[in-house]
């Protein structure tokens, strides 16, 4: 065979490694995102239990607490299944490892045969004594000229064969290495996935004590929902009024030609920002510098009574007491509300998108100012009763309800 040419061999085992590599990669790359995934949900929990769960909240009212239990097992179920995940991958690289093992044991075994039986040869053939003889016994010059080629040929051969028994000696031992790492990574990650199951039981005894409460006094709890919906119903309102407003007083002062009624009439200036808000759909910054959501966008059932569905506007935001609601991108303030009954808002506008801040205790900024990301725009209001803080944040474009979730960054 020329020297220009691979054998089929060589091809092979150079597929198998490049298959190899790809599973590796792919196999790390699981692992990390899995790992981030744990980490975040880990990260949620504890903000669960912290501004959620505090000793000095448990007075709160039984749907606060059914929410919060709600949410906390939701986030231990996730954590579970991401565990177990984790596990199955690793049982699958070991499982790759364990097959590596096993084809290295088979290829070193061969190798020090191979390289015992050359040995064997050498020494029967007096090989290593008789290098002089065995040239000097030449025919001709060409004829011992082979023979140097061949004792220089026979010499590198050994060399490389005894350096691939090292190589694959090192490798075999770098994977037992891994695989001893690799289950005890895995007896940690079984042993939390059950610490993970006896506290999502607990989690849920305490909710059927709860639901079991409630539903001996089920006129308070039915007075509490309508209550909330009543306020969510006045907030959504005044925050749709002054939209329209807002658009009726930008487009009568504004350069630019209205189109209709229910959008802003933008100028070349509210357009970049419009259009420098909608690039960043999914990576705006929080309205809060720290917190965990409480409440998503959207429809969803009630904790005690999965037939009854809700609606929500906006989404809600834990948060510590004395925190400060914060603009996620430059704008324009255009409306401070102040619901009956209730607490502060503040109102920007970025090009024809606007976002909200409602449940302020204290306002810091005033109709017509300039804002930018992280300008502070008030004191978010804590509950005296239940002692939880926490943000309403809405987003629309003109008059149109947009879910924050899709546009603030990991909501």
């Amino acid at each position: 065979m020329s020297g220009s040419r691979m054998s089929p061999k060589y091809i092979f085992f150079t597929v198998l490694s490049i298959l190899c590599l790809y599973a590796g990669n792919s196999q790390s790359n699981e692992q990390k995102d899995l790992e981030l995934k744990k980490e975040r949900l880990q990260r949620e929990i504890r903000e669960i239990n912290r501004l959620l769960f505090a000793e000095q909240k448990q007075k709160g009212s039984v749907l606060d607490q059914m929410e919060a239990l709600e949410q906390k097992i939701n986030r231990q179920q996730q954590l579970i299944r991401v565990t177990n995940q984790q596990s199955n991958l690793l049982n699958r690289q070991i499982n790759t490892n364990v097959r590596n093992m096993d084809r290295l044991l088979s290829d070193l075994e061969l190798l020090k045969a191979d390289y015992a039986k050359m040995i064997q040869k050498s020494y029967k053939n007096r090989l290593g004594q008789n290098k002089l003889l065995f040239l000097l016994s030449s025919s001709s010059w060409l004829q011992a000229y082979k023979r140097l080629n061949y004792m220089k040929q026979y010499a590198e051969f050994r060399r490389k064969q005894g350096l691939e028994i090292q190589v694959k000696s090192s490798e075999l031992s770098a994977l037992n290495e891994e695989l001893e790492m690799q289950r005890e990574s895995l007896l940690e990650l079984l042993a939390e996935n059950r610490r993970g199951k006896d506290e999502l039981e607990a989690e849920a005894q305490k909710q059927k004590e709860l639901l079991k409460a409630i539903r001996q006094n089920e006129s308070a709890y039915a007075a509490e929902i309508a209550t909330k919906q009543k306020e969510a119903k006045a907030i959504d309102n005044q925050i749709e009024r002054l939209i329209r407003a807002a658009i009726t007083a930008s487009n009568k002062t504004s350069s630019a030609v209205a189109t209709s009624s229910e959008r802003f009439a933008l100028t070349p200036e509210a357009t970049l920002i419009a259009n420098s808000f909608s690039a960043n759909k999914g990576r705006l910054i929080w309205p809060v510098e720290k917190g965990i959501k409480k409440q998503g966008y959207g429809i969803y059932q009630d904790p005690v009574y999965p037939g009854i569905k809700h609606q929500s506007n906006g989404v809600i935001i834990a948060t510590d007491p004395g925190a400060r609601a914060r603009s996620v991108f430059e704008g324009e303030v255009i409306a401070i509300l102040a619901v009956p009954g209730g607490n502060k808002g503040v109102q920007i506008k970025h090009g024809n998108y606007i976002s909200t801040y409602y449940n302020l205790s204290e306002v810091f900024v005033k109709k017509g100012d300039k804002v930018q990301p992280k300008t502070d725009l008030g004191k978010i209001n804590t509950n005296g009763y239940n002692g939880i803080t926490q943000l309403k944040f809405y987003l629309y474009k003109d008059t149109n309800r947009l879910n924050p979730e899709e546009w603030i960054f990991q909501l």
